[in-house]
């Protein structure tokens, strides 16, 4: 049986970023090194981001080392 995906439970990068505030490029660029975890809907592959993993990701128990805003040296170190 195919997965249903309830919207009102997934953010968009869009959204997510807004929510951090943080520019829509950083949100993907920490789903593409696993900061955050996205899961892909659709054929384009369209990145969602659960209300559950973004809670975990906020609390610092998500599988990154970073915060919501990571700080200047490690910034610098994953560039």
């Amino acid at each position: 049986m195919a997965q249903m995906y309830r919207m009102d439970y997934y953010l968009t990068p869009r959204e997510l970023a807004r929510l951090l505030n943080v520019h829509i490029n950083t949100v993907r660029r920490w789903s593409d090194r696993g900061v955050l975890k996205a899961h892909r809907i659709g054929p384009r592959g369209d990145r969602r981001f659960s209300k559950e993993d973004i809670a975990e990701f906020l609390a610092g128990n998500g599988n990154g080392s970073f915060s919501a805003k990571p700080n200047r040296e490690h910034v610098l170190a994953t560039r």
